[in-house]
């Protein structure tokens, strides 16, 4: 994946079935794990455009696929955001 385990993200893995879920994360003193199998249902991930095994998401999104929500007919309504200065 070409990325640090301990940079503190969180590492989201599932099974191809999509009913098990896998949170990896270094807590600076060690690695946390969070396991999740659904009893019914499945998890749905975001749609992904390009064919990256790895895929940046927020941490919304993150608490939408663990509850169920589908991402797909989310709409976000418009906020201001401050931008960011570039130096």
């Amino acid at each position: 994946m070409q990325q640090s385990a301990s940079s503190g993200d969180i590492f989201i893995f599932l099974n191809r079935a999509r009913t098990h879920v896998k949170l990896l994360r270094w807590e600076g003193d060690g690695f946390a794990l969070y396991y999740k199998r659904l009893e019914q249902g499945t998890y749905e991930l975001p749609v992904c455009t390009s064919s990256n095994t790895t895929m940046p998401i927020t941490q919304q999104q993150l608490q939408f696929i663990l509850q169920g929500v589908a991402l797909a007919k989310i709409e976000y309504r418009k906020r201001y955001k401050k931008k960011e200065l570039s130096y």
